[in-house]
Formats: structure tokens, sequence, C-alpha cells
């Protein structure tokens, strides 16, 4: 009988930024319960526990977590919960970011850009990945195995849109930081690495966005399922000799030169 490419079976999984139904968090989620891991979820609102009785309802091992995930007191008080009831955590997927529930983004112009907004954004995008990572990664460094995977974007590390300064600049660091990681962590069997995201066709997407995905070469925004693939892959056993890398899932948005019309060049 062939067995699966990969396997999460005894792996508990950690996915951060899971709450939306169409979201890339809770695609990934649901892939890694499906290849046998036990996958913990966490969101900021209620609706986590709506996430995780859906993939119980696919015999998935599934449990949601509510927390700020920028209060650091919330984030050790959430993982110290995980560890005293499952002893480890294998994988963390740093998802959450950019978009919450209730709260509206801000694509103010740089002078026009509060000294509030840009601290918020980089709370946001940057030391919420920063926050989990600090309280996970000592269990990793003791059980000697550990798969982390920052979503970021193409937005900052390849490309910036106007309005997106403090994001652009949060996105970036994230790189950076999984860089350092990667080469501290390694000799301990834990890897790190980044997805970088183009146009996704989640329920957050604006009309703006949903038309740059049409002139992308593939002439559409990706699934959350397809950039949770990627996600899953690096998270696994198999990808064990790629670490401080990241991955474009962009629909090859990022490689084309030009960018204006169509019919006057394609």
């Amino acid at each position: 009988m062939r067995k699966n490419f990969m396997d999460f079976s005894d792996q508990v999984c950690l996915v951060t930024g899971a709450g939306s139904e169409t979201g890339i968090g809770f695609h990934t989620a649901r892939i890694l319960g499906s290849l046998g891991a036990k996958v913990l979820i966490a969101a900021t609102t209620e609706r986590i526990y709506a996430r995780a009785e859906e993939l119980q309802a696919e015999g998935i091992c599934a449990q949601g977590y509510v927390a700020n995930l920028m209060d650091r007191t919330q984030v050790k008080t959430m993982v110290n919960a995980i560890m005293k009831e499952f002893e480890k955590i294998d994988v963390l997927v740093n998802n959450a970011g950019m978009t919450q529930v209730g709260i509206e983004e801000d694509f103010s112009g740089f002078m026009e850009m509060t000294y509030e907004s840009w601290d918020d954004a980089i709370a946001r995008n940057l030391n919420i990945p920063f926050n989990v990572t600090k309280e996970v990664v000592p269990g990793m460094v003791q059980h000697h195995y550990g798969r982390i995977v920052n979503v970021a974007s193409v937005t900052g590390p390849i490309v910036s849109n106007p309005g997106e300064s403090s994001y652009s600049a949060a996105k970036a660091a994230i790189i950076g930081m999984s860089r350092a990681l990667a080469i501290e962590f390694g000799a301990d069997n834990i890897t790190v690495n980044n997805v970088l995201p183009g146009w996704i066709g989640t329920a957050s997407q604006t009309e703006a966005e949903a038309a740059g995905g049409l002139n992308t070469p593939l002439k559409r925004s990706a699934r959350g399922e397809e950039v949770a693939n990627a996600i899953v892959f690096l998270a696994s056993k198999e990808a064990s000799y790629i670490t401080g890398e990241s991955l474009v899932v962009d629909g090859g948005n990022t490689i084309q030169e030009y960018k204006g019309p169509q019919e006057l060049y394609y």
C-alpha cells in the first residue's frame, strides 16, 4: 500500500490566524490534519471554535484557542496550555497578522501615517510571529525537532504598494529574522522558512486586489489551499534540508516586467 508523500502522524501543529474559513491558515490546518497531525488553531475571536468543530467533523484531532497574539502574556498562556496538554509542538505556522476582525487596515501615505498606525502594523505583522516563536522554540530545542513556517508576503521583500510602508517593512523583517533563526537553531534540527503569497482570493480580498490577480501570468488570484500546500511542504519532514528560504506563491506575478495594459504587449 502506497503511503502519503508527507505524513504528520503523531505530530502536533500550531497554526495561528486560522479563524477565516476561506483563509490560508484554516486551509493549512485542514491539510495538516488530513495528513495525520493533531492541529491546534488560534485566532482573536471565538469563531476559531467553529473552525475547530469543522475539522473535528472531518475526523481531524483539532482544538481552538482564542488569543490576542500581540499580547505576550496571552501568547505565553496559550503555549503553556498547549505544552501541558500535548507536551510538544512539532510545527509552528505563523500565519496571523495583516487583517483582524473589527480592525480596518490603514493605507495612509507615509507623510499622513501616524506613529500609532506604524507601531500597530509592526506589532501585528512582525511582533506576532516573534512573540509566538519566542515561546514555542524552547520546546523544539528540547525535543531536537521543529519546523517553523512564517507566512510573509511578496509585499515588502520583493515589491510594494503606495500606503504600505509599515506593512512592507514588517514583512521584509520577517525574512531577516527567519534567516537568523535558521542559522541559530539549525543544529537543533529546527528549520525556519517563509512562504510569500501574492494575490489571494480570500474573503478579505478587495476589488483592487482581485483585479491584480487577473493581471498575473495565471490570470487569477490564488486559492487559499494553493498557498497552504506550499506551507505544508515546508512544514514536513521531507523538507529537512531546506532552511532560511522564501518560497514565492504568486502565480508568477513578480517575474513579469511589463505591468501595463495587456493589449499593448501580450
